[in-house]
């Protein structure tokens, strides 16, 4: 069990249910009601009709610890979850305003970006601001893990570096990378040629660690890379613009040679659609150079538009701040923001206030203009 990251903390969370006879396990897959669970006496394949929640943030995903029943007894079920240290959750495309929990109990994030398209460095940020909403997680985890959540650690990976036609190119390719990913390592690798993946191995060993990407980003080439062996099916790229194509459908816990430090390896589907949840505290740290030239703003609660003493804005004129960087950052705060509303009255009640005082600010400032008049 250590080799898939069982540490005396999750024993000492557990004993209660030794204590019932159970067994501990971690889930490596799920599907349709049932999951594969590591045990400390093999693979073992369970029922899950027992930890069916009404809220779909709970339910059994990959990389989650739980108690299962032991080898005499037919079926097996889940009998409890324990609590997770962590989750990386997006929104649903569903108009219900439900989180879709897609990896837990993580220590990296290793998002995929392919060199075989040209950069989408509004894409990086969005998928940065939700692996570094990791760290807090949602507020029933958060309760679920008594206060205590684990950071989790982003790396970004440019994948198919082989593509890029000359060492110049991809130095450019890198730096644009890293000015949308400050604080975060960015990593240009080739499962081709090898490059940079000795790097990705060392700085994942002994961890969990979730590929995250669209589809066709080379995710699963990079985990077969890693595992040291074609475990995960890859499909031919397109000879027109080296593009892969969707394979990866279900999430899968795989663990990575002891060799190269051990460790686990959740590699997901390509993700069509990534939407924000809950990732306030993960936009901070994505556009931390924001918020800290928003701390020399006039006004506490700044919105970094016409405000006057506005540091932000004052950045974007002089060239310190690109405006780009900044056009994102409000258009990431206004999605959450809107997402939060859908499911807090009280937020929803402020934000018509709000849009109230604008309203009446911008009639004000009209009758300014207008200057004074008298009824005819």
């Amino acid at each position: 069990m250590v080799p898939y990251g069982w540490d005396a903390d999750w024993d000492a969370v557990f004993a209660p249910y030794a204590e019932q006879g159970l067994l501990p396990g971690r889930v490596v897959r799920v599907d349709r009601g049932q999951c594969d669970v590591l045990t400390p006496g093999g693979l073992v394949r369970a029922d899950t009709e027992f930890v069916v929640p009404s809220d779909p943030m709970s339910v059994v995903c990959t990389g989650d610890w739980t108690a299962v029943d032991t080898g005499d007894r037919d079926p097996r079920y889940v009998r409890a979850l324990l609590p997770r240290r962590n989750a990386f959750v997006r929104s649903t495309s569903s108009k219900r305003s439900e989180g879709q929990v897609l990896a837990t109990n993580i220590d990296h994030v290793v998002i995929c970006v392919s060199l075989a398209d040209e950069l989408d460095l509004g894409r990086i940020e969005r998928f940065l601001a939700l692996a570094m909403s990791c760290s807090s997680g949602d507020a029933l985890l958060r309760e679920q893990a008594h206060g205590e959540s684990i950071a989790v650690q982003p790396v970004l990976v440019l994948t198919k570096a082989d593509l890029v036609p000359d060492e110049a190119t991809l130095a450019h390719l890198r730096t644009d990378a890293e000015t949308v990913a400050p604080g975060v390592q960015v990593l240009p690798v080739s499962a081709e040629t090898g490059e940079g993946l000795d790097i990705l191995a060392a700085v994942v060993a002994g961890g969990t660690t979730a590929l995250l990407g669209q589809s066709g980003a080379g995710k699963s080439t990079l985990a077969n890379a890693l595992l040291g062996e074609e475990s995960q099916a890859v499909q031919v790229t397109r000879d027109r613009d080296g593009k892969g194509r969707h394979t990866t459908t279900t999430r899968n816990l795989l663990p990575l040679p002891a060799s190269a430090g051990g460790g686990v390896l959740i590699d997901t589907p390509g993700l069509r659609g990534v939407g924000l949840w809950d990732a306030q505290d993960g936009l901070g740290q994505a556009f931390s150079e924001i918020e800290e030239l928003a701390r020399d703003c006039r006004f506490q609660d700044c919105a970094h538009d016409s405000e006057p003493g506005c540091a932000v804005t004052a950045a974007v004129a002089d060239g310190t701040l690109p405006e780009r960087r900044l056009d994102s950052y409000r258009k990431l705060l206004r999605e959450n923001t809107r997402l939060a509303a859908r499911t807090d009255a009280r937020l929803r009640a402020e934000q018509r206030h709000m849009f109230k005082q604008r309203q009446a600010l911008g009639r004000h400032m009209m009758e300014r203009k207008r200057g004074p008049h008298r009824r005819a």
